[in-house]
């Protein structure tokens, strides 16, 4: 059998690409050279006798497995499910009544409770019965308090490699039973194996796993996944996958094609390391690998827009590194230019921390509190008046015209938005009404504009994805119209002399980027929820 060459799509972070769009998803990357496909799904599958798992969250049906399972059996694709047996159950413990008792802290199960392997055998025994597969991608990544929880509380305080590897060998013996074949994200089992705070040292560690592995053993059955998509240094991957090959198991790699900044791809950087990554996946003989589109912060990024890295991904795992032949076949498979895709990055302009989206931060930063304005600068605008007219000169006849119309539509509102908040501080403090009146009737054309981009956002989910996790973009969205409608009144009120001051912008704004571009962090310091 061909080695594997694979596509995860997070369908966990409320987006859960509908069936059609998935067997879409299928054919695109069969063509490309892909042979394997993985669904994530948290708690987004149904689960025999768990009528709560997934509850409201467009969990796909048996059924819908099933014909998903068919048709990629039919092009040749290997579907694997790809599950969560310890850790990233955060939504599925909002059903207290339910999983209370079964969580060890933050979205841990608790491990050695019966009721835990009751749920994991339910979740075993439900995607046996939908997936052709016997391979099965059991997660337990990042469960970075396991064992230090309610599990403490009731058993006391334990080495938590063991806490973590006797479940690792309970949930093996399960899935036994099942004749299924797990893997496993090696992260927990590396960091805790080494006690590093990640897996990421850039020392060489590989004496101390040699002589930690000789006294501790994972299932037989087991594969490790290596995931990274970080590092751009060949070198890193070449020590990191050798470490991991010192636990005496298969080991695939895992790399990104990153769909989670925001709502904007970064294909370019998924291209810097996945050329890297294949290097040092061909001289270290891993034993597959695949590419991971994640969703955080609620799956804002079309799994589809980073079509060209899976297609560079797919080239250079056979070796070839012409990118003129790589364009070339995507037009061929896609019908659209690769150089065209690639305008999707250049709504986020290059930012010193790889993290953060620059469109995200504007679309999302306060008129008033301007927590991010230290990134706004005066030429945005014309940047993205730019980007709007390079977009719009696309030739779109195909699949995808909807996604180029939404990235239209955003390269529009940012157009506007781009340094307003800016503009209206600096205009208050030097009390220029002429400014700030023209700020107020930006105000007006920025509410068309979001409401414009709000409804083809909707057109690009439904043609994606299923109707749940919408719910949060209306949410949002709604929440910034509301707001620049609110900021728009009380400006009017300020230059009307209805009011004679606007207590936020007397406050100076403080620089304090705070990593990611999460919503909660970027729309205010305020507090939005709060759990005990």
């Amino acid at each position: 059998m061909e080695r594997m060459l694979g596509v995860m799509i997070d369908c966990s972070r409320n987006a859960v690409m509908n069936v059609e769009a998935v067997k879409k998803y299928a054919n695109i990357i069969r063509k490309m050279g892909y042979n394997t496909l993985m669904l994530y799904t948290e708690d987004t599958y149904e689960v025999d006798n768990q009528p709560f798992f997934g509850h409201l969250r467009g969990r796909y049906s048996k059924e819908e497995l099933k014909e998903i399972d068919r048709y990629c059996r039919d092009i040749d694709i290997e579907l694997i499910p790809c599950i969560q047996t310890l850790a990233h159950l955060e939504s599925m413990f909002k059903w207290p009544e339910q999983y209370g008792k079964i969580n060890d802290c933050d979205d841990i199960l608790l491990i050695d409770s019966a009721d835990t392997y009751k749920l994991i055998e339910d979740m075993i025994s439900t995607v046996a019965e939908c997936f052709t597969s016997r391979k099965i991608h059991i997660g337990m990544d990042e469960a970075y308090r396991v064992g230090m929880g309610r599990y403490r509380e009731l058993y006391g305080e334990k080495d938590r490699f063991s806490i973590i590897n006797g479940h690792l060998h309970k949930v093996c013996s399960i899935l036994k039973c099942y004749g299924f074949e797990p893997m496993i994200w090696s992260d927990m089992f590396y960091t805790l194996a080494l006690n590093l705070d990640n897996q990421y040292s850039e020392e060489d560690k590989s004496a101390e796993m040699s002589a930690f592995v000789k006294g501790v053993k994972l299932p037989e059955e087991v594969s490790l996944v290596y995931w990274d998509y970080y590092s751009t240094n060949y070198d890193d991957y070449l020590r990191r996958i050798k470490t991991n090959q010192l636990f005496d198991r298969k080991v695939y790699f895992a790399g990104g094609a990153w769909t989670w900044k925001g709502f904007v791809p970064d294909n370019k950087f998924s291209m810097e390391t996945t050329r890297v990554a294949m290097e040092a996946c061909r001289k270290t003989g891993v034993d597959g690998v695949f590419f991971t589109l994640w969703g955080d912060d609620g799956s804002e990024c079309s799994k589809f827009s980073v079509l060209p890295s899976l297609m560079y991904a797919a080239e250079m795992a056979k070796g070839n590194t012409d990118i003129e032949s790589i364009k070339r076949k995507f037009k061929e498979i896609t019908g659209y230019e690769f150089d065209s895709f690639m305008l999707f990055d250049e709504l986020d302009m290059p930012m010193k921390k790889r993290y953060e989206s620059l469109s995200k931060c504007i679309l999302y930063n306060d008129l008033f509190l301007g927590i991010r304005n230290h990134l706004e600068e005066e030429k945005f605008v014309g940047y993205y008046e730019k980007l709007l007219s390079r977009l719009k000169n696309v030739n779109k006849k195909g699949q995808f015209d909807y996604l180029f119309e939404w990235y239209i539509s955003f390269a529009d509102l940012l157009s506007v938005k781009s340094n307003l908040s800016s503009r209206i501080i600096e205009a208050y403090k030097a009390k220029d009404m002429d400014k700030l009146t023209l700020a107020a009737d930006d105000c007006k054309t920025l509410i068309r504009k979001l409401s414009f981009f709000h409804k083809s956002y909707q057109k690009r989910w439904f043609e994606e994805n299923k109707p749940h996790g919408f719910d949060v973009q209306d949410i949002r969205l709604g929440g910034v119209i509301q707001r620049v409608k609110s900021c728009m009144e009380r400006l009017q009120q300020y230059i009307d002399g209805a009011i004679t001051v606007i207590e936020e912008l007397e406050e100076p704004v403080l620089n304090d980027a705070n990593g990611f571009s999460y919503w909660s962090r970027l729309v205010t310091p305020n507090l939005i929820s709060h759990t005990y």
